[in-house]
């Protein structure tokens, strides 16, 4: 059974940077698209940004050029650093595995 675990969220002013971790269990971490999703409060869960299993990457427009995706496989995690955060960024953000496995979330509050 995969797990993912979450971290790195927080509470951070307008403009901060934060780097959100998820750690997975299981075989063959290398071979998957991991994703990285968000759900803020009476919204709809929304895709954030995907890394292949070769590296290529994909973003939502609302966070092009302040969002990076990557992956680490030697230590089974990908990371979302998030730069220039908004207020609109707010929300708790999941890891996901292969469109399959999701791990509990993490939330991100970005106020003043």
């Amino acid at each position: 059974q995969v797990q993912l675990v979450e971290s790195g969220g927080g509470l951070v002013q307008p403009g901060a940077s934060l780097r959100l971790s998820c750690a997975a269990s299981g075989r063959l971490f290398s071979l998957y698209v991991m994703s990285w999703y968000r759900q803020a409060p009476g919204k709809q869960r929304e895709l954030v940004a995907y890394i292949t299993s070769g590296g290529n990457t994909n973003y939502a427009d609302s966070v092009k050029g302040r969002f990076t995706i990557s992956r680490d496989d030697a230590k089974n995690t990908v990371y979302l650093e998030m730069n220039s955060l908004k207020p609109e960024d707010t929300a708790v953000y999941y890891c996901n595995q292969d469109l399959r496995h999701w791990g509990q979330g993490t939330q991100v509050t970005v106020s003043s």
